[in-house]
């Protein structure tokens, strides 16, 4: 089968990703306590799917969605590994402070991804552009200790989880269609 014969798996990696940050985000604004729902997400939507489909985009020949899925497939599976050694005996907890770093650190990957969507479509751009900020507010927030600073970046997570499932569907839909059902502010080509 060739690259162009494969189905789109952006979708798939847009909406692993945006159901899954839109769940931890609800708790992080304060509206569930981070139950199994959100950890299992973690691991099998957010985790698993976005990097079956970032090893799709990689055998379609875009590094960029490659790149994209399997890296925060992978910050998923991190994460819960973050939250659960500990409570499995197999590592120290992480402070509140390391836990920043590690939160800004992938803020900082995610600033160079976001310049790479400058290329793409203005959905796209929002989704890039907004966890950049979900990152730095979650960075600031844990490295400071500010607890309001947390609750908002979890209404601003929400809305950048929202603006990923919107891209999916919109992906999905349109194709279907064959024509715009959801727009996504296509980049005008030169």
């Amino acid at each position: 089968m060739s690259s162009n014969q494969l189905a789109n798996p952006g979708p798939l990696g847009l909406m692993g990703f945006g159901m899954t940050t839109i769940l931890l985000n609800l708790h992080n604004a304060g509206f569930f306590p981070l139950t199994s729902v959100i950890l299992s997400m973690g691991i099998f939507y957010g985790g698993l799917a976005q990097v079956l489909a970032g090893i799709i985009e990689y055998k379609k020949g875009n590094t960029f969605g490659a790149t994209a899925f399997t890296s925060y497939g992978m910050f998923w599976l991190s994460l819960i590994g973050v939250l659960f050694l500990p409570k499995m005996g197999l590592a120290e907890a992480t402070s509140s402070e390391f836990l920043g770093v590690y939160l800004a650190l992938w803020g900082i990957f995610t600033l160079f991804m976001f310049f790479g969507t400058l290329k793409a479509n203005r959905t796209l751009q929002f989704i890039f552009g907004s966890l950049t900020v979900l990152f730095a507010l979650l960075a600031i927030g844990n490295i400071t200790g500010n607890a309001s600073l947390l609750t908002f970046a979890g209404f601003e997570g929400v809305i950048c989880g929202a603006s990923a499932f919107y891209l999916a569907m919109a992906e999905v839909l349109n194709e279907q269609y064959g024509r715009t059902i959801l727009p996504i502010g296509e980049k005008k080509h030169a």
